[in-house]
């Protein structure tokens, strides 16, 4: 602590030298101030999320499509001469599956295929024929004359 003066009061409160009042902020170099500064713009994107996720809709619906299509296909539609098949169904309400002719469930064998026609009596004309089957398709009609093994 400092002595006063003689003269003085030690009460009495020290002058202060008159001092300029204090800024809030320092000086800015440049334009004035005016608020909270504004960030950068985020840089471009390439791919939009949204063009993302149009491209994956389309490309889902194109694979559903094609999967309906392949799987409505039916084994008659599908099967070709000298393919084998398999009744899972009963003889009155027939259920064709293509199977491997040295299968034992193989039954019928393929020994003429008429595509686009409903006409089961084309197999007639077959002499190999024991057996005439008629499918109607989700593309086209099948007739197939097949020969029991």
């Amino acid at each position: 602590m400092t002595t006063p003066p003689q003269d003085q009061n030690p009460n009495a409160p020290v002058p202060v030298e008159p001092t300029a009042p204090q800024q809030p902020y320092p000086p800015h170099q440049g334009a004035p101030f005016q608020g909270v500064p504004v960030p950068p713009p985020a840089p471009a994107k390439r791919f939009s999320k949204k063009l993302l996720r149009i491209g994956v809709f389309i490309v889902v619906a194109i694979a559903i499509a094609g999967g309906k299509w392949y799987f409505s296909q039916s084994d008659a539609e599908t099967t070709s001469v000298g393919s084998c098949m398999h009744n899972d169904g009963t003889d009155t309400n027939p259920d064709l599956n293509e199977v491997d002719c040295t299968s034992s469930d193989a039954q019928y064998k393929v020994v003429q295929k008429f595509d686009n026609t409903s006409d089961a009596n084309k197999c007639e004309a077959v002499t190999e024929a024991t057996i005439s089957y008629y499918q109607q398709g989700s593309s086209h009609d099948v007739v197939l004359c097949l020969k029991e093994v």
